[in-house]
């Protein structure tokens, strides 16, 4: 009977060893910092496409940035999308092309970007790179991201993360340690162990040719990981380019919690749909951007991967306690520490700017706010209409 036991044990943690290891390797790959290179000049065929909803309050900081890649020569076409405040005044003000959309039927990041491609049409660009409102990348960054595309032929992603705001909330420090950590550490990891670029919806270039046949008009809240998913399934994965970053603005507490539940509730259900089939078909075709995407998407966000660890050891360990059976316990509390390890040298590495030492220390009270919030996720209708995110230091 204890044989038994302690075979079903093993059985339970096997998958959550192989998710564990995929992380780990990202993790592990994607600590040392990637060289800047050498300045590069931006291509002569630009344009930023940056699709906006209700963004009066974010476009003025981002006026004076955008001016500055208009006049190194990149085109600046805005989309302004079922919106009811000045955003398209004020970028015309500021003396940007400007689009307005109105079809609050279908309204989302994806119908912005069709109806933006559409106007780009009549001029093409031979790159394109999508922009959030309320993003900024310098000269040098978009330089390097649409070069590299250029040169490549493939979509680019530059690494997304937001500012620090060592003045904000646990919730919203930790939750911005995590994003650095998926977006910086773990796309490094990806990139060096010959995987594809998770596309994160912001700082990333097209070749025109290829943004022109992409499905965009949808209302999908996670419009960016299924296109990188639709590029792997061509059999042109997207690349990561680590020398080139965009920036965004904290979100407060509420627009935190918003985010999380929009990008994890779409991460989750995608990965639920996706994940088995492109396994399949990477191992069946032997191709590794297929196997290892599919890898990633098996791997859950941050706090429930370290709830499944912790829950599984502790089963270990009462069953290690109640029946003398200690290869489990053994295993499970292993699995543990190696997490722990990870995220502490992501910490070291990339985090400190986002999160002070003492705040990590709170990680068990932002793992029950997550908790709830997964609750409500799985209890409710997921929102799929676009919102805009409110910013620190922003009405």
């Amino acid at each position: 009977m204890i044989g038994v036991l302690e075979i079903l044990a093993l059985i339970v943690l096997l998958p959550i060893a192989i998710v564990d290891a995929v992380f780990l390797c990202e993790i592990a790959f994607g600590l040392a910092a990637t060289p800047t290179g050498a300045t590069l000049e931006l291509p002569p065929s630009v344009a930023l496409l940056i699709p906006a909803h209700n963004e009066e309050a974010s476009l003025p900081a981002m006026l004076a940035g955008l001016a500055d890649l208009k006049a190194a020569g990149a085109r600046v076409l805005l989309v302004a999308d079922n919106c009811g405040d000045r955003t398209a005044a004020i970028a015309r003000e500021a003396g940007f092309d400007v689009v307005e959309r109105n079809d609050p039927a279908r309204r989302g990041k994806g119908y912005a970007l069709a109806f933006g491609r559409d106007r780009l049409a009549l001029d093409p660009p031979e790159i394109v790179v999508v922009l959030d409102a309320d993003c900024a990348i310098d000269r040098t960054a978009l330089a390097r991201i649409a070069t590299r595309a250029l040169s490549t032929g493939r979509v680019v992603q530059a690494a997304y993360v937001f500012r620090p705001a060592l003045q904000a909330s646990a919730a919203v420090q930790i939750s911005n340690f995590a994003f650095a950590t998926k977006n910086i550490v773990r796309q490094r990891g990806i990139a060096r162990l010959g995987g594809p670029a998770i596309l994160t919806g912001s700082g990333m270039a097209f070749p025109y040719a290829t943004f022109a046949n992409l499905d965009l008009a949808t209302g999908n809240v996670v419009e960016d990981l299924v296109m990188g998913i639709e590029l792997i399934d061509r059999g042109v994965p997207p690349v990561f380019e680590g020398g080139a970053t965009v920036w965004s603005d904290s979100s407060g507490d509420s627009g935190t919690e918003t985010q999380r539940a929009r990008w994890e509730g779409g991460f989750l259900a995608t990965a639920r749909s996706v994940a088995p089939r492109l396994l399949g078909a990477g191992l069946a075709q032997r191709r590794w951007a297929k196997i290892w995407m599919g890898a990633h998407l098996l791997v859950p966000p941050l706090t429930l991967l370290l709830l499944a660890n912790v829950v599984a050891t502790l089963v270990a360990v009462i069953l290690a306690l109640t029946t003398g059976i200690a290869l489990p316990a053994i295993i499970g509390g292993g699995l543990l520490a190696c997490l722990i390890a990870a995220v502490a040298a992501a910490w070291m590495v990339e985090g400190r700017r986002h999160i002070s030492g003492a705040t990590l220390l709170r990680l068990p009270v932002y793992i029950a706010w997550k908790l709830a919030l997964y609750a409500r996720i799985l209890g409710g209708k997921r929102k799929v209409a676009w919102v805009r995110t409110e910013r620190i230091d922003r009405p």
